[in-house]
């Protein structure tokens, strides 16, 4: 089975967190699940250089993420292949962003994450926020 390495950041500002919606996607399982924006990591990429390109190429976020924030790894299975995910905090300096590869997109304080349709694999991190170990 394809194993996958991917990051992705957790984006707040004051007591919000950013939640993505995915397109259509080619594993239907994944359709229109919310998320958190990042990606895959490249060969030879450092993680939290493959985190910057992504939110820079998806949204045009720059440098609001460094090793020192890493939160959760998470690996899971999908029917169609395992992902490997690493999870940052990113503050962000404002909620302005482009949207190029999402359908939409919500600002939710923690005690909401849930009411929404999240990715299997963004599940573990959802849990430990809403757990208290994100203080925001």
């Amino acid at each position: 089975m394809k194993k996958i390495e991917v990051v992705a950041g957790i984006i707040i500002f004051g007591d919000e967190i950013l939640c993505m919606q995915r397109n259509i996607s080619k594993n239907e399982y994944l359709s229109y699940k919310f998320e958190f924006p990042g990606g895959k990591v490249e060969l030879g990429e450092r993680r939290i250089e493959a985190l910057k390109r992504e939110l820079m190429e998806e949204m045009g976020i720059e440098g609001i993420v460094d090793e020192k924030d890493f939160f959760l790894t998470v690996q899971h299975t999908y029917p169609d292949f395992e992902i490997e995910m690493h999870s940052y905090i990113c503050r962000a300096k404002d909620k302005e962003f482009v949207m190029k590869e999402h359908i939409g997109y919500k600002w939710l304080k923690k005690s909401d994450l849930l009411t929404l349709d999240w990715a299997p694999a963004d599940i573990p991190i959802v849990e430990k926020i809403m757990g208290g170990a994100l203080l925001i």
